[in-house]
């Protein structure tokens, strides 16, 4: 990631508020995966004026400038992170909902593989894992 959230957003013609300001440097800040309401409580901890409103709407916005990506790992939320995050699979905890971000440089020759195997070359993925913890002993 070369830029902030900010420079990209002021590159794409975005006009920057304060408050948008204030939300852009909490996913910056990020090292997680928060949803609107998570975006929200720590948003408003900077600036109680900020309105969970103007939170969805930020979020929009950015998401459909393409500086967020959206996730959704089938609890119902929707989660964001910086979309120039260098890539990363999630192993998602279903007991906890804890995301875990690895990389494994076999998972991505296989899918490389995979792809040439059914004639095609790959531009990009996503992968989800979904499991609980072992049991220890």
């Amino acid at each position: 990631m070369t830029e902030t959230i900010i420079a990209r957003c002021e590159a794409k013609g975005l006009r920057m508020t304060d408050q948008r300001r204030v939300i852009a440097r909490v996913l910056e800040e990020s090292d997680d995966h928060p949803d609107v309401e998570e975006l929200y409580s720590r948003a408003s901890a900077v600036d109680p004026k900020i309105s969970i409103a103007t939170v969805y709407r930020t979020v929009k916005l950015f998401e459909e400038a393409g500086i967020l990506e959206r996730l959704e790992f089938r609890d119902g939320r929707a989660r964001y992170e910086d979309a120039e995050r260098d890539h990363h699979d999630h192993l998602i905890d279903l007991n906890t909902g804890e995301v875990i971000e690895f990389v494994d440089p076999d998972i991505e020759a296989l899918q490389e593989r995979i792809a040439q195997k059914l004639g095609y070359r790959l531009k990009g993925h996503r992968l989800e894992l979904y499991g609980v913890p072992l049991k220890k002993g």
